[in-house]
């Protein structure tokens, strides 16, 4: 069973930066990858995803302001994250964009002055 483990959340000030990464220890490369998020008392709602070959989409709340990529080779995934808002507050966990699998442990990203 592949596992994936995010990191690089944090505590940013609003207008900040932030980069994710997504390590699976499997390979990555045949599935479209996402990035999603949940707020507190909120459901996990999508917020990117891309396909082997690159091509990506955002939810419209990001669009512009987030960008993913992806290194087939390292199967890792990230999502860079441009000014931030305090409304990206949330903990943000990468999955396969459909047939997910087991959640890891996600990473919490505060923005917050």
């Amino acid at each position: 069973q592949v596992r994936l483990v995010e990191s690089g959340g944090g505590l940013v000030q609003p207008g900040g930066s932030l980069r994710l990464s997504c390590a699976a220890s499997g390979s990555i490369s045949t599935y479209i990858m996402a990035w999603y998020r949940q707020a507190p008392g909120k459901e996990r709602e999508l917020v990117a995803h891309i396909i082997s070959g690159g091509i990506t989409n955002y939810a419209d709340s990001v669009k512009g302001r987030f960008t993913i990529s992806r290194d087939n080779a390292k199967n890792t995934v990230y999502l860079q994250m441009n000014s931030l808002k305090p409304e990206d507050t949330a903990v943000y966990y990468c999955n396969r964009f459909s047939n997910t699998i087991a959640w890891g442990q996600g990473t919490q990203v505060t923005v917050s002055s």
